[in-house]
């Protein structure tokens, strides 16, 4: 029965009997037999030598008729109304005030009290019992152990991370078949780590593990075991490897395990002390003096850095599988995972979608089928087509086009020609991704944007690369500059210096580009006190080198500026074409602006819909607060 159901039934049984109870009390029942007549009609009466006997019982008088016939009345507080019936010879019958409430009433109203407050305990005690987030229940696991009514996943049903599904092979031949491995003196990992940034599948792989193996899973966040009791964290840790003992073989998987696995001494705070309890409560039950066979620990993290070192060491998590972002031909695989149950039209092709799709995650690339399943139903279509993949791509990257916005005619010259701008440097650099689209349509914050699409995956940049996107990035500040004039250049290029600044720091500090200060890697402490090791915030280089740094940041930025300025004045001709072209088209692709340069207007097939923008680097409307960083498809990645 519903839940919800049960509550409500119970709570109208309850007024219903209240509503009889108070009925009963305010008419106990009738005074006896006869007809009822007034207090006054009684005194006449009984002047008139008409009553032969009353019976008196409290303040209700009863009795018979000389000529037979009996009555009823109420009498007030009267003393002489005995001697008046006497002095006319009526006989006098007294008994005590009689109660005419039925007897179970009677118990009901004795039992009453003492009943509500059993019946307020026994509820208060079952609800402080009736789980482990209640209040008697604070010190007990919140795991939640998974069955097959959660679904069975199998590796199947997990694409993409394919070294990590080797990795986990020997668990689950360990869970099947642990003899295999005891007869040669080996001994499975007690714990796996799971590295990788959010949303590569990192929880999907552990349900695949314990699928594959068939047993028991038990799954819990790393906030949980921490609450503002003192010693619950540690409680908690116990009861699960508890649980997990009666369960094995078994595996726990703890996701995000950096809320109570942090280096011990970091942070700040009293909390802290109880968080390190619970982390030596759990490094105590992996590997202390009571063994744990047969219960296997997969954790999850994108935060390894800031993991206790005893908590890394082998006989805890012995091994770390990194779980990154697909490649191209992972992303093609996840995809085939996700459109199993989507209708797909003939001109889908995934490897298209792959390669179009760098840097996404397998929970992006299922938000993308969905999306597109969604667009497609939206416009009344049986079959998801390409069209819709491309629209549901650039709603992820950059959100919905603002088609309502109203811009002016102004506007829309600024922004045409600071896209033509990147676009035309993008063109001209030596070393820089393909030019995929350009336009001028808003989308979130930005006004308009230009998207490089990758050939293939980055793994790092060279230094030609990045002085290239250093140009590219300045293209659209230098485009308004040429065009409108100094004094008429906007805010619009916000994100763009943002990026290049941040390009050329790293340029600097970390990959050591620069004559000047060498091949030396000058970090700063950027993170956050409560999230690393440290208890403060540390300056890691002098005043004068940090003076150094600034100016050699400068220089690269000021260097992409002039090239951007060099190369659009040599091709102002091919800027002011590209910038009409957005002027009329509002969109063009990659195809389109070779052939528009080339002196050949876009050729529209008419088809459903017009292509639409990516992303790319933005104009963000003035007198919005800080742009969307919309430029992710200008900047890849670097790997340090």
């Amino acid at each position: 029965m519903n839940p919800n159901f049960r509550n409500f039934a119970l709570w109208v049984v309850i007024f219903l009997l209240v509503l009889a109870l108070v009925t009963l009390f305010q008419n106990p029942g009738h005074r006896g037999g006869g007809s009822e007549i007034a207090y006054s009609q009684l005194l006449n009466d009984a002047d008139a030598g008409k009553i032969q006997s009353v019976v008196i019982s409290g303040q209700d008088v009863s009795g018979t008729y000389v000529g037979g016939g009996n009555f009823t009345s109420y009498a007030p507080n009267d003393p002489s109304l005995v001697s008046k019936l006497q002095g006319k010879g009526v006989t006098i019958t007294a008994r005590p005030p009689s109660d005419n409430t039925p007897w179970f009433i009677q118990l009901l109203v004795s039992w009453l009290p003492i009943l509500v407050f059993i019946g307020a305990w026994i509820f208060l005690s079952r609800q402080m019992q009736s789980g482990a987030g209640r209040a008697m229940g604070f010190g007990k696991s919140k795991a939640k152990l998974l069955n097959e009514a959660h679904g069975r996943v199998s590796f199947d049903d997990v694409a993409g991370v394919e070294e990590a599904k080797e990795d986990l092979q020997e668990i689950v031949e360990f869970l099947r078949d642990p003899q295999k491995f005891q007869r040669l003196g080996g001994r499975i990992p007690r714990g796996v780590l799971l590295v990788g940034p959010p949303g590569t599948g990192k929880t999907l792989i552990a349900r695949a593990v314990a699928g594959e193996a068939n047993v028991p899973f038990f799954t819990i966040s790393g906030s949980d075991f921490v609450e503002m009791f003192v010693g619950v964290g540690a409680s908690r840790v116990r009861d699960m490897f508890e649980q997990a003992k009666k369960n094995a073989p078994c595996i726990i998987f703890i996701d995000e395990i950096d809320a109570v696995g942090r280096h011990r001494g970091a942070g700040l705070g009293g909390g802290n002390d109880e968080r390190e309890q619970t982390l030596n409560q759990l490094l105590v039950e992996m590997d202390g003096f009571e063994a744990n066979e047969g219960v296997i620990i997969i954790a999850a993290t994108n935060r390894p850095d800031v993991l206790d070192p005893a908590l890394l060491r082998p006989g805890r998590f012995d091994r770390q599988i990194m779980v990154p972002n697909p490649d191209v031909t992972g992303r093609e695989r996840i995809l085939r995972v996700h459109v199993r149950k989507v209708p797909l039209a003939p001109d889908v092709d995934l490897k298209v979608i792959a390669r179009g799709t760098p840097g996404f995650s397998g929970a992006d690339l299922m938000n993308l089928v969905n999306e597109s399943a969604l667009l497609a139903a939206r416009r009344g279509k049986r079959i998801v087509t390409m069209h819709e993949f491309e629209d549901a791509k650039d709603k992820v990257m950059m959100g919905a086009e603002r088609r309502t916005l109203v811009m002016t005619e102004d506007e829309k010259r600024l922004t045409a020609y600071h896209e033509g701008g990147h676009a035309i440097v993008a063109f001209n650099v030596p070393a820089t991704d393909p030019v995929h689209k350009a336009t001028i349509i808003p989308r979130g914050r930005a006004l308009g944007m230009v998207m490089q699409l990758p050939e293939r995956d980055k793994l790092s940049m060279s230094f030609e690369q990045m002085t290239s996107r250093l140009a590219i990035m300045m293209g659209g500040r230098i485009a308004e500059e040429m065009t409108f004039g100094r004094d008429k250049v906007t805010s619009g290029a916000q994100s763009d210096i943002e990026q290049a600044t941040r390009l050329a720091k790293m340029m600097v500090t970390r990959w050591g580009f620069s004559p000047e200060l060498g091949t030396v890697a000058y970090g700063e402490n950027n993170d956050e006190v409560f999230l690393g090791m440290s208890m403060g915030r540390q300056q890691s280089v002098s005043e004068s080198t940090a003076q150094k740094i600034d100016a050699e940041v400068r220089r690269l930025v000021e260097t992409g500026l002039e090239e951007a300025r060099r190369i659009l004045a040599e091709h102002k001709d091919d800027l002011e074409a590209l910038a009409q072209g957005l002027l009329e088209y509002e969109t063009l692709s990659g195809d389109e602006i070779r052939n528009l340069l080339k002196g050949q207007p876009p050729i529209r097939d008419g088809g459903d819909v017009p292509p639409t923008p990516a992303r790319g680097s933005s104009v963000p409307s003035a007198g919005r607060g800080r742009p969307k960083e919309s430029d992710g498809g200008l900047e890849p990645q670097p790997q340090a």
